[in-house]
Parts: structure tokens; sequence; C-alpha cells
């Protein structure tokens, strides 16, 4: 639900417009006038990446065009005219016609001008804030792993060892059709036994080293061992930033992040997909700084890594639960591989987190980089 605030605003100097549209291009949110015909009559640079289109073609359209009618924007401009003063929206529901995403935007309009009916509006959208809170939420789900996966590790991996050797033993003395019930024990024992292999991987507390490392290179192994194996039938593309700086961490933890990522996006798209396609991407984002909890450090977080894939996409119903523990959207999955996912991420100072369009999945990590001195990668970790 939304909430709506009014508040009473200075017009501005005719005079000043050109340094103003300077200040307007220079701000990191979208800005768009709106005309009385609810023609577009000017857009600044953010407003073009936001909505991935350029001011030209904007130009041309209405308000609709880029938001739908429904839209509470649409009631918002009108409100605003008819108050003749400005008014605010939080937590607005944006589906982009378009390209059919959703974002969730804070909406901030004002009167241009008392001589027309001119409506400046600002969009914040609260994607990165609500990922962040997200993001806690997931190292919270995943931390409580640990003292689950370390119990588990001991009190089943024994027992199962027992039914397994009893199982075989059972089968030496047992006819074909027999023997087709204790290998299911035995099939089903090492299938447990994996999962909570994986669930010991959440008990992992000792540091890790973690130094400079070049995520391209990270990237190039995974795709290889993909197409080796399970991605064979698909096409890769890749959209790098090639002056990308070294990230700091792990560069097994980080091949285990990209490569679950790659397999689940493998699966999703299936194997009897004929034109599957998986794009990594990276990309160098300023500006976005992330508290520590608990102190008063706060990291940057300007490298993002990007796994994207043409399949079915994620039910939005699980949108929300996707990084917890046993959820999971394959009918023989653990639902553990995003809750590791996150675990890592998490102790890289990262954030991961699913953007989800129709018939297209993204699942962008952004992490810190590495401050080393010389601002190369060692060599070993090309």
């Amino acid at each position: 639900m939304s909430h709506t605030m009014s508040f009473s605003g200075d017009e501005p100097d005719p005079a000043s417009l050109p340094a103003a549209e300077a200040v307007l291009n220079a701000l990191p949110l979208p800005v768009l006038t709106i005309g009385p015909d609810e023609r577009i009559l000017r857009v600044n640079h953010a407003a073009e990446l936001f909505f991935d289109a350029s001011a030209k073609v904007m130009q041309r359209g209405r308000l609709r065009d880029i938001i739908p009618f429904a839209s509470p924007i649409i009631a918002l401009v009108a409100e605003v005219r008819r108050r003749r003063s400005s008014v605010a929206e939080y937590r607005v529901e944006l589906i982009q016609p378009r390209s059919g995403a959703e974002r969730s935007v804070d909406v901030f309009a004002t009167p241009l001008r008392d001589e027309d009916d001119s409506v400046v509006l600002m969009l914040q959208e609260r994607t990165i804030a609500d990922k962040m809170n997200r993001q806690f939420t997931h190292r919270g789900a995943a931390r409580s792993m640990i003292a689950l996966g370390a119990m588990l590790a001991h009190e089943i991996k024994n027992p199962l060892a027992g039914i397994r050797g009893a199982a075989q033993l059972l089968e030496l003395d047992r006819e074909d059709e027999d023997r087709v019930l204790t290998r299911l024990i035995c099939d089903e024992s090492d299938r447990i036994v994996r999962i909570v292999e994986r669930m010991e991987l959440f008990g992992e507390e000792r540091p890790v080293e973690r130094g400079p490392v070049n995520v391209h290179g990270v990237l190039d192994q995974v795709k290889r061992s993909a197409q080796s194996g399970f991605a064979r039938h698909i096409r890769f593309i890749e959209n790098y930033d090639p002056s990308l700086p070294p990230v700091l961490g792990n560069r097994d933890q980080l091949i285990q992040v990209i490569l679950n990522l790659v397999k689940n996006a493998a699966e999703a798209i299936g194997t009897d997909t004929v034109e599957g396609e998986i794009t990594l991407s990276t990309a160098f984002r300023t500006g976005l700084r992330l508290q520590v909890p608990g102190s008063r450090e706060r990291v940057s977080l300007p490298i993002e890594v990007a796994v994207r894939d043409n399949g079915p996409g994620i039910p939005p119903d699980m949108l929300s639960d996707l990084f917890d523990p046993f959820v999971t959207t394959k009918a023989q999955g653990s639902g553990l591989g995003l809750a590791l996912v996150a675990k890592i991420v998490g102790d890289h100072g990262g954030i991961v987190e699913c953007d989800p369009v129709p018939r297209r999945t993204a699942f962008r990590i952004l992490l810190p980089m590495s401050s080393a001195r010389d601002g190369r990668e060692s060599a070993a970790e090309r």
C-alpha cells in the first residue's frame, strides 16, 4: 500500500532554466516534465536509463506510453494539477510496458509553473534499499543452517553408512527383481549423504584467504566447465567491461557461486530448448555503499556480475524466499544451492538478488573492489 503526503514548493525562476536543466541531467534520479496533454516534454539522462529509451523516443509519446494507464502515477499527476501543489507517493509498483519489468519506486510530483499544467515527476527506485534489507535476511537464513548442518553431518552420515552397507550385503543373496530394491536403498542413501555434505558447507567458519581476483577469469572457467558438461546445448553470450578492476574475494568460492547460478540457469532452460541462452555480464556501478551491520563502516560495492537466462522465469510467489534453504523450483532439487550462494556472497561483504522479468531471469551480484596498492590482480589470480 502506498502513502501520500503533500507539501508546498517554490516556483522555479525561468531565467535559471538552462542551468537547472544541466543540474537535472547530473542527477542520478529519473526526472520527467509532463505537459498538459500528457505529452513528455523533457527527460534527463537518468530517465533514459531507467525507461531504457532515448529522450527523442520518449518525447514523441505520452506518459501512458511508458507507464501503464492504471498506474497510481497517472492519478498522482492529475492530483498535482488539481491541488496546484507538490505531492509525494511512496512504494508505488511500476510495471514498464516496454520490458515488462516491475519496480518499486517513490514518486515525487510538483507543478512546473502556474501559467500551464506541466508537472515535473521524479522517481526514486526502492530496489537497492529493499535488496540490501532482503540480503541481510538471506545471510541470517544461511547462517541459521550452520548448527543444523554440523548436527546433521554427525547424526545422519554414520547411520546412513550402516544402512548402505546392510543393503549391499542383502544384494549379494537376492534375485534380480529384489536387487532393484536394494539398489534403491543404496542410491537414496547416497543422495541423502550428498545433501548433508552440501549442508556441511554452511558450517565453514574458518577465515578464508581473500585477495585480488580477476572476475573475468572466474567467468571464463565456469563457462568452459559448463560448455563441456551440463550446458553444452546452450549458447553463451559475454558482455564484459574490459576495464573492470579486480574483486576482493576468494577465487574458488566465487567459482562455486557463479557455477551454481549458471547450473540453475541451464536447468531452467532445459535440455529440449533449441535456442537456450545464458548471458554473462560485468559492469562497474558507482555510488552504491553498504553499511556493515554492527559497525559504522561503509563498504562500496561497485563491481556487478550478472547471470541471465531465457528460461521460463521464476514464479512471483517464490521470489521473497528464493535464497532461503530448502526453497526450490526444481522437482529433484535440494534448495541449498542459492542459500549457499547467499552465504558466500554475504561473507564477501556483497549482495545478491534476483531480477525477474517474463521469460527471463537475472541474478546480479554486487561485490567490493580490491584495494591492492598497484591496482592490479596478481598473476596467480588471472
